[in-house]
């Protein structure tokens, strides 16, 4: 029974040095019981003020936090939606020049709908070379798997084998980064007749 007492002695006891190693972490001096007792409450609620300022602080940042998330994600969508809206702009005045040469266009006005429609290719590419759009020269060039698509293969003794001799399709290239590869034919070494 003897030992019990003095395991809750020991125990109250280990409470006692804690709380005495709080009050001098906390600064607490004093030897009276009710002025320790009223300078702890005082030192608890000034931590629970702390604490309540930083679970605000907390809230406040996790909402910035989310709400920059949300401004993001709209500037993200906006920009997919609305990204091309100045090359939209430089090209729209091109369909306008192509519809009135439509419009505009008979058999009597062949020639003169013609040097519209090469008006208005001028037009576009000049406004594709403002957006960084270059298309790929390839007739009469030797044959690059990274700028051309090879279609078919045509014999030709006229020019040297893999040489360019027919675009099907234009490429591009935007900002030195190939868009579209140009559709070509490739002229190919003569078959001999022996074979």
């Amino acid at each position: 029974m003897k030992k019990h007492d003095t395991g809750k002695h020991g125990e109250e006891h280990s409470k006692v040095e804690a709380v005495e190693e709080t009050a001098e972490e906390l600064e607490i001096t004093s030897q009276d019981p009710a002025e320790r007792i009223r300078e702890l409450e005082e030192a608890l609620a000034a931590k629970e003020a702390e604490a309540a300022a930083n679970w605000d602080r907390y809230l406040r940042e996790r909402a910035d936090l989310e709400n920059y998330r949300r401004r993001v994600q709209k500037e993200k969508e906006d920009l997919q939606k609305y990204g091309n809206e100045c090359l939209l702009l430089e090209i729209l005045p091109v369909l306008d020049n192509m519809e009135r040469a439509l419009d505009h266009a008979s058999e009597e006005s062949l020639s003169a709908v013609i040097e519209g429609v090469n008006l208005t290719r001028s037009m576009l590419l000049s406004v594709l070379k403002k957006f960084g759009v270059e298309p790929v020269e390839s007739r009469g060039a030797q044959f690059d798997p990274a700028f051309h698509q090879a279609m078919c293969r045509v014999e030709s003794a006229d020019v040297a084998p893999n040489t360019v001799i027919e675009v099907f399709q234009k490429g591009y290239m935007l900002n030195d980064r190939l868009l579209r590869p140009a559709m070509v034919s490739v002229a190919g070494a003569p078959k001999n007749g022996d074979a």
